[in-house]
């Protein structure tokens, strides 16, 4: 067990990135060396075994994060330095709702640190070039916690505004068929030719990275699951061998090659 410390505890929450352990932050190395207690689902805890050695180690499921946020602020209440793990960035659909969600409710008191993560989004878009040069929308295609005709009306809002689209969560086993009715409400008011790339364990064993189009994107269904990011070009958004480019608007602005300051 844990010695309970005599100074008040703390709460690391960190974000370990996609999978790579050299995708790690200096920051979230450093918070899990200090930790005496690591909290977390099974899966994110099988990537960060090298740093659970000599530790308390509680886990739990998927569909478990109140649980893992409730404990994971008690202990730290009770004097512990605390490491609670987060795929990708605890602030991008990760533990810091669950935590502050907890927060706001029940009385813990107890020093907490967010540690930032390379979230899917970034390492897809590093992977392929320049996909995400300027405006994003974050989007869950997961019911379980928003229902479908609010996730509908923020795709259907994403697509009409022509943000570059990072869909989290596309599908599961569970829910096969919010994808499909996702690419026909896009399609309504997208070209069909709109470039997308399925990037699946990004980082991990077994990573994938496949270029399509919206069009064709129901060829790839079985593809796509839980470790499964799809990014989805804007208007402008085209394909370059295996990279994708969404411009940021240096060529209309300056000319290409011309120089000049950047203006953001």
């Amino acid at each position: 067990m844990a010695r309970k410390l005599s100074t008040p505890g703390k709460l690391f929450v960190i974000g370990i990135g996609p999978g790579g352990e050299k995708y790690l932050t200096l920051a979230a190395c450093e918070a899990l060396r200090k930790a005496e207690i690591v909290v977390g689902y099974e899966r994110y805890l099988s990537q960060i075994k090298p740093f659970l050695r000599d530790k308390e180690v509680v886990s739990a499921q998927m569909t478990e994060e109140l649980k893992r946020a409730r404990e994971a602020l008690r202990l730290a209440s009770e004097g512990h330095l605390v490491a609670l793990v987060s795929g990708g960035d605890p602030a991008i659909y990760g533990m810091s709702a669950p935590v502050f969600e907890v927060l706001a409710v029940e009385n813990f008191s107890c020093a907490i640190e967010i540690i930032p993560g390379v979230t899917a989004a970034s390492a897809a878009a590093a992977k392929l070039g320049a996909p995400i040069s300027t405006d994003v929308a974050f989007i869950s295609l997961s019911d379980r916690l928003t229902p479908w005709e609010r996730i509908k009306q923020r795709l259907l809002a994403a697509a009409e505004g022509d943000f570059v689209l990072a869909i989290y969560n596309p599908a599961s086993r569970r829910r096969q068929t919010l994808l499909p009715k996702a690419i026909d409400l896009l399609l309504s008011c997208k070209s069909p030719e709109t470039p997308v790339a399925i990037a699946k364990n990004l980082t991990r064993e077994g990573e994938r990275l496949l270029l399509t189009t919206l069009s064709s994107l129901k060829d790839f269904l079985s593809e796509v699951d839980m470790a499964t990011l799809l990014l989805i070009g804007n208007s402008e958004t085209t394909r370059m061998g295996d990279f994708l480019l969404t411009p940021r608007g240096y060529g209309q602005k300056y000319g290409l090659f011309s120089g000049g300051q950047e203006d953001v």
